[in-house]
């Protein structure tokens, strides 16, 4: 059924932004925070990734519509689904874990945090789109590792210069819990779909054999 691509959306982002808000946020990971959050990224794209693609992420989205793997309307419907996953994972952490972050930036400067969410999401949807999408890695048992563990290797990269979200989903649901500030969400937004968008043109300019075919 073509409602299931999106109850999976659902619940695979929703699961990834409240470990971000359990464990990064309300500090039950420590300085592992990004290991957890990686590593729940990665069980859940086992998970659902033969159902929806297991994007978990608008600008995942983004990049696998730029591919030409996905069309407008389920991309659309692939972020709704992202950003209610977001709101369900802020009411859980909030009112039954009692998470609140201390509502101050994470973001060191503009210009940083710009360029460290650009080129985490980059990376991120780059691996996702050639580990998962390409004709070359077809069937491969690898990317649920690969994706999960670029993502912990950005977040303990970047994540000092822009509090490391490489997801507008898991941006609004941080502000949401306080872990991150409303007058910073424009750079994620920014940054992240940047990011996502460039993936997609990167990976058809480099693999023109498998430009827009599903």
């Amino acid at each position: 059924m073509i409602m299931n691509k999106y109850v999976t959306e659902f619940i695979g982002t929703m699961f990834l932004i409240l470990v971000v808000g359990v464990a990064a946020i309300g500090g039950a990971a420590g300085s592992m925070a990004p290991l957890a959050i990686g590593s729940m990224l990665m069980v859940m794209i086992y998970a659902g990734g033969h159902i929806s693609g297991a994007h978990y992420n608008p600008a995942v989205t983004l990049a696998v519509l730029v591919r030409g793997k996905i069309n407008m309307g389920d991309a659309i419907t692939y972020w709704i689904a992202q950003i209610g996953g977001a709101l369900a994972a802020w009411a859980i952490a909030t009112f039954i874990f009692d998470i609140e972050g201390a509502d101050t930036s994470a973001v060191k400067s503009v210009g940083q945090g710009l360029i460290a969410e650009l080129l985490g999401t980059f990376a991120l949807a780059y691996v996702v789109l050639n580990s998962s999408t390409a004709k070359g890695t077809n069937g491969n048992s690898f990317y649920g590792l690969a994706i999960g563990f670029t993502l912990t290797a950005c977040v303990f990269t970047f994540g000092g210069f822009s509090g490391g979200a490489f997801n507008p989903a898991v941006a609004i649901g941080a502000c949401l819990m306080k872990g991150f500030v409303w007058a910073d969400l424009w750079i994620y937004l920014v940054g992240c779909l940047a990011g996502g968008s460039l993936a997609g043109f990167v990976f058809n300019l480099i693999n023109p054999e498998d430009k827009n075919k599903s």
